[in-house]
Formats: C-alpha cells, structure tokens, sequence
C-alpha cells in the first residue's frame, strides 16, 4: 500500500522474477496477469472459474453450475462490452479463463439491478462489515468467497440471498493455465 501512494513506478516480483514494472495506477487497472491484479487493492480483486463462449455475435462469460438460476432466471453470466473485445479472445472461445473483478465494481444498489442485463449473480451474504463510507459484503457463490465494496446504505445482511451486478467494463480475464491476462 505504500508503494502504490509513494512510489511513481513499482516492481511487481514473485519468486524472484519480475512480474510487472509499472505505475501504481497502471498496475491496479492493467495487470499483466492473476497474480499482479490479486496483489493490488484492498480488499482484494475477486476471482471466479469461468468458460468464455461466443454467442449471437458476443462474447459472454458464463460461470457457476448448471444450475445455478437467478431471480431473473438466468445463469451467471457477463456479456463483454465492444470495448473489452480483442482479437485473442477467439482464441479463448470454448475455454476456461479466470474472470476477475474488483470489489467496488460489484453493486447490490437497486437501480443497477433494475437497469441490469447481464453480470447479475446470486450469492448469499455471509458478514456485513460497516466501513464508514462504504460496506463490505463478503458473499459466497457457490463456495467462491467474494467481496463487493457497496455503499453503507446497503440493506444486505447476514444469510440474505441477494442479487448483484458485475459491471462489466472492469471484468478482467485470466488464462487459466497461465494465468497471463487475456483483457483488463
């Protein structure tokens, strides 16, 4: 945390080797891969196993089970917006990544769930943690611990099962195997 207030270029090592040189704000927005974008931010980003799928000419994210159903009825799933399109994404198309995603871009708000098209999960809230101007929720997705960074007018509590958004211009997807990034 220090060196992301102090510093005008960081070097992230792990095991050693350099992982990424770059400015703290570059470093949190564009990680170059899982490990960078875990390493910043407090709390940490969140991260979930994902298949990435081309449909009706766009690319969409699906996670969870089978069965996994929401209150809208449908399955767990960010459609990625024309601005997170890349080439290298046909690469990835029937595979599994890792999708990423930051805590504050995680909204329980009602009127994102009412304008919402895609990126609407179900989880249960575990701990509510008041912080002053912002609640913490750690939630559970079917065993995947998440935490969204909300506003404290949040009317979520614990063992609640409740909706939220992915918002979909902050998703971030990892190589599964490498762990590389595919998008910021």
């Amino acid at each position: 945390t220090e060196a992301m207030t102090m510093g005008d270029r960081i070097v992230v090592m792990k095991g050693g080797f350099v992982q990424q040189i770059d400015t703290p704000q570059n470093l949190y927005e564009t990680p170059c891969n899982k490990f960078v974008a875990g390493f910043l931010g407090s709390p940490q980003m969140n991260f979930i196993d994902a298949v990435l799928i081309y449909r009706d000419g766009q690319y969409v994210v699906q996670f969870g089970s089978d069965d996994t159903k929401l209150s809208k009825g449908m399955k767990s799933e960010v459609i990625l917006p024309q601005s997170k399109v890349t080439p290298d994404l046909e690469h990835y198309i029937d595979k599994e990544v890792i999708l990423g995603i930051r805590p504050e871009n995680i909204h329980d708000e009602p009127q994102y769930l009412a304008n919402a098209t895609t990126g609407i999960v179900k989880t249960t809230v575990e701990i509510t943690e008041l912080m002053g101007a912002e609640t913490y929720l750690y939630l559970d997705f079917e065993g995947v611990k998440m935490t969204a960074r909300v506003s404290p007018k949040s009317t979520a509590r614990p063992q609640d099962e409740i909706d939220v958004v992915f918002d979909a211009e902050y998703i971030h997807l990892f190589d599964k195997e490498t762990e590389k990034t595919i998008i910021n």
